[in-house]
């Protein structure tokens, strides 16, 4: 239901009132526009008028909360003669104050226009109440009035005190839908709304308490002070993998729901939710709402209205989760907060877990980061005082970390075209000969990452892309990772049409998967990655095969190292350690430690110890260093010895310029136009422009620019003076990236 409000005659328009209507759009602020005094309030939703078209909008606060560095300029006055009035006003839930703040604040700090910001908030919103169901309860009429058939008199000793649908009554009566309008038109049935159940149920934080070590005890004590105190605090909860921080957690999270308010869990990958969520269930009695792009549209309507009026409890779900309308929201936790996987690359881009803390501190909630492997952003938070950190050193029920050692390709190389060293197969066989399970890791989707012909030295290259196609052989395709274009794995070379000339270069995980078949022919194999798990229900399936011991030996990309527990998984081959430390990315060494280090946690989490061969060609990098010596901690130390000078993140600030274009005469005259109008800053240092890495995508030719400032200087207003007064044609693209993750 809506309040119409039609546009008004001039000599009514002294009793409105001006107010701003920020629209889902990419206008640069709210538009103005009229409606009845003390009518609307910032938050509602409403129509309004825009051109010819009517749009959904919220009515936005005149004062913003944006800071003053991010604060735009002063918007010339407006001729309130010259506005229109608003059509209607949504009979919904506002949206809360501090979810406004919220998007106020990203949109400044991003550099993005407020309504693309407003467009995530709002785009499971429905204007349309749910519409009740109705159902058939015994009517007025007398029994006399009608002839009873044996059909209507089924149906009417079918009757209860609650209504019952059509189909339903008619299934319970046997009898026809045409009995029942017959009955309905004698007025010996009418119809009644049936009760809508609340689609979340309401968890217990009673329903089973859980035996914690002293430790975890200490540790959970410390967050429910933090809950308690109904205000913003920072948490960074570290612990080893195999130390129970999603039970700790959960007890923050007990302490929220006793107090009534609601609280929102973001995981980095939704494939996580399947065995969080059964987590959940277990210590509370019922699944929680789950939030992702997956979900279908009702379902998204259904979760985002019942978290507007508070009937979701606890939300889990990925980054979009962050704009949900939480009425009052009072604790927010980010799983694995080291994942690069909270990082919106299209789009609006932002930090999932960056804007958690942010959405949390403007909630006046607190939040708690968790990770075995923290990023080095919240180490550095914790060393200057922003966040607390709380530490679990040990694995919970005795369970102990696993051995981890070095498997030198130099001295113990596989046989000619095959990838496992006899060191890992002969491990691999002890293992499955003692019933245990064994996991093979290789972050590398299909069979090869290469093909090329061995007659001209051609390579399979994508034609919209600056990159090599990717061989799938279960497939019979070729397919670029980035674009997505796929082709079929021709039989002759395109180049100088040599027949059977195409060999694969380097190992994919099928190619893993083909040779693990042919060594280990009595192992039931299961394959764990993006291209075999396609939904959550998959990922669960497997889950379960693995947990039921209904698999020997998992072969997996990089969505095995997600935080799963195992039990009876106890050896964890690592295929190529290597790959990943190549290139120019800043954090190619951190990311590589923490992924291995969180793949390694896989094995032996329960009774039987765990065992972890790293195959490696350089032994001697501190990646395997710290990997061999479980010292996690040393390893991030000189890694900030050796960002800090440099004011390189997290000791400095990073915004990156992507300039891309429909031809790359195009792309470097606009790159050119915009380093020569590079500010001229102490202490700001411009990096390019230059071919970006991937300097073709999806056809577009990219460079990049880097702004670098120190940790004291915001980059957003440099940004904005940079760019003001900046012109592109049609075909051209100027994408701006805060805190970049990326490089590519």
């Amino acid at each position: 239901m809506a309040d119409t409000i039609l546009d008004k005659p001039e000599r009514q328009r002294e009793t409105q009132t001006r107010i701003s209507v920020l629209l889902p759009l990419p206008f640069p602020g709210p538009l103005d526009y009229l409606a009845p005094a003390d009518m609307v309030h910032p938050g509602d939703i409403v129509t309004v008028p825009l051109g010819r078209r009517e749009e959904i909008g919220c009515v936005w606060d005149t004062q913003s909360a944006v800071p003053a560095d991010f604060a735009p300029s002063t918007e010339p006055a407006i001729d309130i003669k010259r506005l229109r009035a608003i059509r209607s006003k949504q009979a919904s839930t506002p949206l809360p104050q501090s979810l406004r703040r919220f998007i106020d604040w990203l949109a400044a700090y991003t550099l993005t226009p407020p309504g693309l910001v407003l467009a995530m908030a709002i785009r499971a919103y429905n204007a349309q109440a749910p519409r009740p169901h109705l159902g058939w309860v015994r009517g007025d009429a007398a029994l006399t009035d009608l002839r009873i058939t044996p059909a209507r008199q089924r149906v009417l000793d079918s009757l209860g005190n609650a209504p019952r649908t059509t189909s339903d009554l008619a299934a319970a009566a046997d009898a026809s839908p045409a009995v029942i309008r017959g009955l309905a038109a004698a007025g010996m049935l009418r119809e009644m709304p049936i009760p809508v159940s609340a689609p979340f149920g309401t968890p217990d934080p009673n329903f089973r308490t859980p035996h914690l070590s002293d430790d975890q005890e200490s540790v959970a004590t410390e967050l429910r002070h933090a809950v308690d105190a109904r205000k913003y605090s920072a948490t960074l909860l570290e612990g080893v993998t195999g130390s129970g921080k999603t039970e700790v957690y959960l007890e923050a999270v007990a302490e929220c729901l006793r107090q009534g308010r609601q609280i929102m869990v973001l995981l980095p990958e939704i494939a996580l939710s399947s065995q969080w969520t059964d987590r959940f269930a277990r210590r509370f009695g019922v699944q929680p709402a789950i939030w992702h792009s997956d979900l279908g549209g009702k379902r998204r309507r259904e979760t985002w209205r019942a978290v507007s009026l508070g009937q979701a409890s606890v939300v889990v779900g990925a980054r979009s989760a962050l704009f949900l309308p939480f009425p009052d929201l009072g604790l927010i936790i980010v799983d694995e907060e080291h994942e690069t996987a909270f990082k919106q690359e299209d789009g609006v881009t932002y930090h999932g877990r960056d804007m958690a803390v942010v959405r949390a501190r403007l909630a006046n909630a607190p939040v708690v980061l968790v990770s075995a492997t923290p990023s080095l952003e919240s180490l550095a938070n914790v060393e200057s005082g922003r966040y607390r950190h709380l530490t679990l050193h040990a694995r919970h029920g005795g369970a102990v970390l696993p051995e981890v050692a070095l498997v030198d390709m130099r001295a113990h190389p596989p046989e000619r075209g095959l990838f496992l060293s006899p060191v890992l197969t002969e491990a691999i066989d002890q293992t499955l000969e003692r019933k245990e399970q064994a996991m093979l890791f290789l972050n590398r989707r299909g069979y090869a990452p290469l093909t090329l012909c061995r007659a001209c030295g051609y390579r399979m290259e994508c034609p919209n892309c600056s990159a090599w196609l990717v061989e799938h052989r279960a497939r019979r395709l070729l397919a670029c990772h980035h674009c997505g274009h796929t082709e079929p794995l021709p039989d002759l070379c395109p180049n100088c049409q040599a027949e059977g000339s195409l060999v694969p270069i380097g190992p994919g995980i099928e190619r893993i998967l083909e040779e693990s078949r042919a060594r280990f022919p009595d192992a039931r194999i299961l394959v764990m990655a993006s291209d075999t798990l396609g939904s959550p229900q998959a990922t669960a399936e497997a889950v379960r095969q693995i947990s039921h011991r209904e698999v020997d030996l998992i072969i997996g990309t990089q969505i095995v190292a997600k935080g799963w527990h195992f039990p009876h998984l106890t050896l964890v081959g690592v295929v190529d350690a290597d790959l990943g430390l190549g290139g120019g990315d800043l954090r190619a060494a951190e990311r590589t430690v923490q992924l291995l280090h969180q793949v390694a946690g896989r094995a032996g989490r329960a009774e039987a110890p765990g065992r972890v061969l790293l195959q490696s060609y350089l032994g001697e990098h501190p990646v395997m260093q710290a990997l061999v010596s479980n010292d996690y901690r040393a390893f991030m130390e000189q890694e900030a010895a050796q960002r800090r000078p440099g004011f390189w993140p997290p000791y400095g600030r990073l915004a990156a310029l992507i300039v891309s274009a429909a031809t790359p005469e195009a792309a470097d005259a606009l790159a050119r136009t915009i380093g020569e109008h590079a500010p001229q800053i102490p202490g700001v240092q411009i990096l390019g422009p230059a071919p970006a890495p991937l300097a073709i995508l999806r056809g577009r030719h990219r460079r990049r620019l880097l702004l670098r400032t120190p940790r004291n200087l915001a980059v957003q207003p440099i940004l904005r003076h940079w760019l003001a007064g900046l012109r592109t044609a049609s075909q051209e693209r100027v994408d701006i990236d805060i805190d970049p993750v990326s490089f590519l």
